[in-house]
């Protein structure tokens, strides 16, 4: 694209930020920090005209008052400034949370860098001091800092209504978004048909209508994806209208960033990632990247941008089983078994240490090559020693005891930032018609029979909906009143999202609707305090069904 700055539209996308993520940690505390105001150096550096952040702008639902004052600073320094904003938002503007309109177009405030933001699971909104429900993003949308969009409070319907921006006489993007929301909740919602996009009052209603469309459609989201975690646990991209053109997948923390043709085969998909690394799993040690999308018309391309204030991490993965010095029955097994490790964790500090330099190259290489050199933009958060890189080693120990890890990654405390979490030890899966009596030993009586190992699965993702049912649904332990779904949200947002009166309102809004049930029944077969109790039970027996019918539906959709 070779066109004037005014016909190009300049987004700077990213996601999954994390901000305030292990802020305790006196290693780790400023990391999501650096990464962030890198983003926003990068964008302000380039002169892009906005920053999409695809949810999950901060790591607690409730973050501390030094979360806060930090974010606020950072967006401050890079978000406010007297540069004009190039592009109009020609839409209605009720759609965006706290202030109905456009944080640029306050008359009151001097934004030249607007970020337009969705939340996600890990920042959506919770019921706070009150009725109303808040999300941490609120704070940042009423001070005029942050565009919050794609919030939808609805319990039965979504209707998603687009952020209309237009750049120059040729350039109209259509931005769709949608914040985080329960998979079970928008599964059934979709099943049902409740999930609606709607379009420009301009654009054709026929999909195939090619040469009447006009805007280029974006959709943010922040979901799971389909990578085996069943049918109702993600979003399918078969459930995305065929029409869109690009889709910014947040939540999933691997950058694959590079835009991909859908598995509908219509439009495009980009990964961003996480700017940091939250969890020690292979997905977090793919390089972090944010990413220039320029639009011009229905044309687009995506710009990687390589980012350097980010910790070096590197994973691998061992077994036990394959070194011929260790024998299980050695005295000496442990001290054998450590000095093998050593030797590995060793060699994973060295390589996350190759990687932050071949990072920081990169980084380096692509500002000389975009011609970036702002003086006045200097970073004010930097990695707190960025030699102490983050490793982990999978071991398999089939046969072989475990080692405790604090006093094994004691000796590396100089070396890596997370010397209590190095190791992962894991059993290798056994073959379905192996003996019960098999020793797993290498060497020894009765061990020479042993199939070689076989790499472990990934652990299954257990849900606490998954743990409720499990143990409520006995009958001797099953509830009366209130139903496992009520339960389990209840807890989840006791426990995720420092929601403390989640199971009070719970239980409260329960015996409301049980209540009002009871008095519009008449309560003429009510005589006494058994039958009003089996009337309940029976109502939630009900809402057992329903619940176990809509799964089935959703199943059969998702097959």
């Amino acid at each position: 694209m070779s066109a004037e700055d005014d016909e190009v539209l300049k987004i700077f996308v990213s996601t999954d930020n994390h901000l305030g993520f292990a802020e305790k940690d006196p290693v780790r505390g400023n990391d999501s920090f650096a990464a962030f105001e890198e983003v926003l150096f990068l964008a302000k550096s380039q002169r892009c005209d906005m920053i999409v952040l695809s949810g999950d702008l901060f790591h607690d639902n409730k973050p501390t008052r030094a979360t806060v004052l930090k974010t606020i600073k950072i967006l401050r320094k890079y978000c406010l400034g007297a540069n004009p904003v190039k592009f109009e938002v020609v839409s209605d503007q009720s759609n965006f949370v706290q202030n109905q309109g456009v944080n640029f177009e306050d008359e009151n405030f001097a934004v030249d860098l607007p970020i337009f933001s969705i939340h996600g699971n890990h920042d959506d909104p919770t019921r706070d001091g009150g009725t109303d429900m808040l999300a941490a993003l609120d704070l940042l949308a009423a001070c005029n800092l942050v565009n919050y969009y794609g919030r939808h409070d609805e319990i039965d319907k979504v209707d998603i209504d687009p952020v209309l921006i237009r750049k120059g006489e040729n350039t109209k993007v259509a931005l769709y978004g949608m914040g985080s929301m329960r998979d079970e909740r928008l599964n059934r919602m979709w099943s049902k048909k409740k999930v609606k996009f709607l379009k420009p009052a301009d654009e054709p209603e026929d999909d195939n209508d090619k040469e009447g469309k006009e805007w280029f459609n974006i959709f943010s989201l922040h979901q799971n994806r389909d990578y085996g975690r069943g049918a109702k646990n993600c979003v399918h991209e078969s459930m995305i209208p065929e029409w869109m053109d690009l889709i910014l997948w947040g939540h999933e923390h691997e950058c694959l960033i590079d835009p991909v043709e859908s598995l509908v085969g219509t439009f495009r998909v980009s990964q961003p990632g996480s700017s940091v690394a939250t969890s020690l799993c292979m997905g977090e040690s793919t390089p972090k990247q944010g990413g220039v999308l320029e639009i011009m018309g229905d044309n687009f391309r995506m710009t990687n941008n390589p980012l350097s204030k980010v910790r070096g991490f590197a994973m691998g993965e061992v077994s036990l089983m394959d070194f011929d010095e260790l024998n299980p029955e050695d005295p000496k097994i442990d001290e054998k078994v450590t000095k093998v490790l050593v030797a590995k964790v060793k060699e994973l500090i060295n390589e996350a240490r190759e990687r932050t330099e071949v990072a920081n190259e990169a980084a380096e290489t692509h500002r000389q090559n975009c011609g970036m050199e702002d003086e006045d933009l200097q970073p004010e958060y930097d990695l707190n020693i960025p030699k102490r890189v983050l490793v982990r080693l999978k071991v398999e120990h089939t046969g072989f005891s475990t080692l405790n890890n604090q006093r094994f990654g004691a000796q590396f405390v100089e070396e890596v930032a997370n010397p209590t979490e190095i190791l992962l030890f894991h059993r290798r899966k056994r073959p379905q018609d192996a003996k019960k009596g098999g020793s797993g030993k290498k060497r020894g009586g009765g061990g020479g029979n042993l199939m070689e190992p076989i790499a472990p699965e990934e652990l299954v993702e257990v849900s606490v909906e998954d743990l409720i049912k499990e143990n409520l649904m006995s009958d001797e332990k099953k509830l009366e009143i209130l139903d496992e779904a009520t339960m389990s949200v209840a807890l989840d947002e006791f426990v995720n999202k420092a929601q403390t009166t989640a199971i009070v309102d719970a239980v409260g809004h329960r015996l409301t609707k049980c209540q009002k049930k009871l008095i519009k029944s008449g309560g003429e077969e009510l005589k006494d305090g058994r039958s009003i109790l089996t009337s309940v039970a029976a109502d939630t027996d009900a809402l057992r069904r329903k619940a176990e019918a809509e799964d089935e539906e959703r199943a059969k959709v998702g097959k």
